[in-house]
């Protein structure tokens, strides 16, 4: 008779992180707290700069969080697990596959808009900043994702799971978002649903951190810096003008086009195309027999 191993008592690692549900909140506390302040040092040293040099300033300094919270994460996976961090193996490929596959995504939810009479086309804005709708969206994408797919969605998968990982990874997600600018209830389970659910398979589909990395960037830099849209309640001046009007749910009101229904179906698809890879390359984790005892 073969033993079957505790799904939730990983061999690795210190012992009192075996258990994935702790380490799982130790990692959410750690990057999300290091994200968030590492952000307050930016904002801190921007604000004694002239405001000719806020922009390129600001691409410095998220350029300056991405890599220090490539570190911190590392060093957490090497403390915690005692192991090197496969999953962020530089992988340029994919990497540029997620920017392009997010720029798809959003530039679809831009034509249903428009095809739905939602969105107008005006023209080339003439006060366009990209450098900081590319500065925050490169920083969101390294610090949400490391935290979330990185440091919640991976460890609950290895013990619960992808299925119970997706969802609790996707909620804390959600949730996360609910105080920005203009959030709502409706809001927060968008992101969640959307967001939440299609960068999570993201990586399982993959194993690599840079897929979902990319594709977060891809769409948020895509959706404020292109399109001028707000991204998660802040507003930018993006290189298109579009005026938007309509119910907010369908528009997303003023948190911004990723809280609205067509979002949510545009990512969903994506999503079902990203589960069904992850299934057909034996990538899903079911839930173990223990758990199902």
């Amino acid at each position: 008779m073969t033993s079957v191993a505790n799904p939730i008592r990983p061999t690795r690692g210190l012992p009192i992180f075996d258990y994935v549900l702790l380490r799982a909140i130790v990692n959410l506390v750690v990057l999300f707290g290091g994200y968030i302040g590492l952000q307050v040092c930016v904002a801190v040293v921007m604000h004694g700069l002239p405001a000719a040099d806020h922009d390129i300033a600001l691409l410095i300094g998220f350029a300056a969080l991405s890599a220090l919270m490539v570190m911190l994460y590392s060093i957490l996976v090497r403390l915690l697990e005692r192991h090197r961090d496969e999953e962020l193996a530089f992988a340029p490929w994919l990497a540029l596959g997620g920017v392009a596959l997010g720029a798809f995504l959003f530039c679809a939810l831009y034509v249903a808009l428009w095809s739905l009479g939602i969105a107008h086309w005006i023209g080339i804005a003439r006060d366009a900043r990209i450098l900081v709708p590319f500065a925050i969206a490169l920083g969101a994408a390294f610090g949400e994702e490391l935290t979330f797919r990185g440091g919640v969605f991976r460890v609950l998968e290895d013990g619960f799971g992808t299925a119970i990982a997706l969802i609790v990874s996707a909620v804390a997600f959600g949730l996360v978002h609910a105080l920005n600018t203009g959030a709502t209830v409706f809001s927060t389970a968008a992101i969640a649903l959307e967001s939440g659910m299609l960068l999570g398979l993201a990586y399982a589909a993959t194993r690599s951190l840079w897929l979902p990395i990319g594709l977060h960037f891809g769409w948020n830099f895509t959706e404020g810096g292109i399109f001028g849209a707000s991204v998660s309640g802040r507003a930018y001046h993006g290189v298109f003008n579009f005026s938007v009007f309509g119910p907010n749910i369908l528009t997303g009101g003023e948190f911004g086009p990723e809280a609205s229904v067509v979002a949510i179906a545009v990512s969903l698809a994506a999503s079902l195309v990203l589960a069904f890879v992850a299934i057909r390359n034996g990538r899903w984790k079911p839930l173990s027999a223990r758990w199902r005892a």
